[in-house]
């Protein structure tokens, strides 16, 4: 039997995502200084959004993207590195990853859904 004080399961949940998201962005910003943090966030994301919904379900789709094609500019930007053009796209990475982490997080904080979660940009 449930005590009528307790909130109900789907808020509960909601509030889990929020913290699994919040979560993902922490471990994509701690991931520029050891990288196997970054794939911990992946896996979570990838989990995650297969059973969240709404705003959370655009965070996690967001996050998804946001590693895949941060590893495509990377691989790209060393590959590159020999004819100094990769320094730019590594530069590039840099702001472009820390800018979608920022506003996944500012958008978060406010539980507002990412506008264009499959942007190649920001969002």
């Amino acid at each position: 039997m449930t005590n009528a004080n307790d909130p109900p399961i789907h808020q509960a949940r909601q509030a889990n995502d929020q913290g699994y998201a919040f979560a993902v962005y922490a471990l994509y910003a701690l991931g520029f200084f050891t990288i196997i943090t970054a794939v911990i966030g992946l896996i979570i994301a990838h989990v995650k959004a297969s059973t969240a919904g709404g705003i959370w379900l655009s965070h996690f789709q967001f996050q998804v993207r946001t590693f895949w094609i941060g590893l495509l500019y990377f691989i790209a930007g060393f590959a590159l590195l020999y004819f100094f053009i990769g320094v730019a796209i590594i530069l590039w990475w840099t702001v472009w990853t820390l800018v979608r982490v920022i506003k996944g997080l500012i958008l978060l904080h406010d539980q507002r859904p990412i506008p264009q979660p499959t942007s190649w940009l920001f969002g």
